[in-house]
């Protein structure tokens, strides 16, 4: 019996010499990550997704070639843009993602092929979807027209249990009272939180404004914020910069920092959207501008 305990008591030295080193350096990872800055976190690769690099690909990659990609430079995340040509192979992106351990994180729009794939696949992408403008003259009406055009979607996605993001894409939908007032209406009438807001640099330009006052009321409904790098309204008009990297702009500083003040610590996502480019370049320039930011926050 003696030797028994003996034996018992030097597995357990061993088990302890081996597993402790691996415990300490988990936890000190743990406690690094805890004392980062918040910019760090809220913009660090780790809580990044990459947007738009799908149909604007100048290199044309196919599902493989771009898990292998995003993996590459470190990100976790995709948002799924998508023409008519892919849907096609939108089980083979899901399951490269998944090889690689990419979260298939949102998709664009809505394609009934999708819908057999989130039980097969166990995925649950947010829905990122327009958010019109429509035409009446009182805004009230403007708010229910545009509501009730997104009601069929407002319902599937709260039968799949998915998110559904209302996304801004210029004219009077892409401004944030707006958002606000339609996300709020739709809340309402689906009796459900699964509503909320994307919200996109590149097609706030004329709304930048609006964004600082608004952002209190926005937060609360931010499902993903997409970044870009920001100019004045007239150089972006007259000099073509509606879409460039992060940190090559004079504005998004001042936006990232109101966001991070607003107490949002959501998804940022990172974009390509310029067909000229390669999405890796245009990922990777965002990547430097965005690092550089945060250096120099």
């Amino acid at each position: 019996m003696k030797n028994q305990s003996s034996f018992w008591v030097m597995l357990l030295v061993a088990i302890i010499c081996c597993f402790g080193p691996f415990a300490s350096r988990e936890s000190a990872a743990q406690q690094d990550d805890a004392e980062l800055p918040i910019h760090e976190k809220v913009y660090g690769i780790d809580n990044l997704v990459a947007w738009c690099i799908v149909p604007f690909d100048a290199n044309r990659r196919g599902p493989a070639e771009r898990a292998e990609m995003v993996k590459d430079l470190g990100i976790r995340r995709v948002a799924y843009d998508w023409r008519e040509e892919h849907v096609p192979t939108f089980e083979r992106e899901i399951i490269e993602y998944q090889k690689n351990g990419i979260d298939f994180f949102a998709f664009w729009s809505w394609h009934d092929a999708l819908e057999p794939l989130i039980a097969k696949y166990k995925i649950q992408p947010q829905i990122w979807v327009t958010l019109t403008s429509p035409n009446a003259d009182d805004e009230k009406d403007k708010i229910n027209q545009a509501a009730d055009s997104l009601m069929p979607l407002v319902e599937k996605t709260k039968r799949l249990g998915l998110k559904l993001g209302l996304y801004n894409h210029g004219g009077w939908g892409g401004r944030p009272s707006s958002l606000i007032s339609v996300c709020e209406t739709l809340r309402q009438r689906s009796q459900s939180d699964h509503v909320g807001i994307v919200y996109n640099f590149h097609h706030a330009h004329e709304d930048t404004e609006e964004f600082f006052i608004q952002l209190p009321n926005l937060n609360p409904y931010l499902l993903c914020l997409n970044l870009n790098g920001m100019v004045d309204l007239e150089e972006m008009r007259t000099e073509n910069r509606k879409i460039i990297p992060v940190g090559s702009g004079k504005h998004e500083l001042a936006m990232m920092r109101a966001l991070l003040a607003s107490g949002y610590r959501g998804p940022v996502g990172i974009l390509d959207h310029r067909n000229e480019l390669d999405a890796r370049d245009s990922l990777q320039q965002n990547l430097d501008g965005l690092n550089d930011l945060i250096k120099h926050w």
